[in-house]
């Protein structure tokens, strides 16, 4: 999938979906839920925004791939059902394909 598809996959799960967060014993998921999608969101923009100094590049994937892992977290301890099951293979999928390009294509992977 290239880049570009997938930014635009991934700006589509960003559209409210009025997300259903499950009761925490803490009652933190709706807040959680909404600061994940923040994030997520704020990371697809640092991907659009790379200008293709590969170095650069490097450091914006790295962020993302760590972004990604945290946006799962709260996704996968939060939601439940099939939204959590199509936001967690979106991030995850994100993660995993930003990870590869992180070990091909830069140093110090």
């Amino acid at each position: 999938m290239s880049l570009s598809r997938l930014l635009a996959t991934l700006a589509l799960v960003l559209i409210p979906a009025g997300a259903r967060a499950q009761s925490a014993a803490d009652g933190t998921c709706p807040r959680d839920v909404l600061v994940a999608q923040s994030m997520q969101r704020q990371a697809i923009d640092q991907l659009e925004q790379a200008d293709g100094d590969e170095a650069k590049n490097c450091r914006v994937w790295r962020r993302h791939v760590d972004t990604m892992r945290r946006v799962a977290s709260v996704y996968g301890r939060c939601l439940s059902g099939s939204e959590r099951n199509e936001r967690l293979a979106q991030v995850q999928g994100s993660e995993r394909e930003f990870a590869a390009a992180i070990k091909a294509r830069c140093r110090g992977s």
